[in-house]
């Protein structure tokens, strides 16, 4: 399983927006959900104040590498909204499952 980690600091009074778009029920995973290989995807709020971890599961590199071809357009259209919503977001990067 591939593991994607992304790392969000949310405009501040606009937290509720980005949950909604980045959170299980959200936009992002309903585009996720559209393709082959997505497994889940998790929204964690840190103890730090406007500070959230992103968990995407896909079944394997090959499944998302074919996701982010197919699905460029609509992908840069959401990454524009929550760039609105955010004042950071870093890729912390891909893992796979041992």
């Amino acid at each position: 399983m591939l593991i994607v980690l992304w790392e969000y600091d949310a405009r501040p009074g606009l937290d509720d927006a980005f949950e909604q778009l980045y959170g299980a029920q959200g936009e992002w995973a309903a585009l996720f959900r559209e393709h082959d290989g997505f497994v889940s995807t998790e929204l964690l709020r840190a103890d730090r104040p406007h500070r959230y971890l992103s968990i995407d599961r896909w079944e394997s590199e090959s499944a998302y590498q074919a996701f982010l071809a197919a699905a460029s357009a609509r992908y840069a259209q959401i990454d524009a909204r929550g760039d609105a919503l955010t004042t950071d977001e870093r890729r912390i990067g891909r893992y796979v499952t041992c």
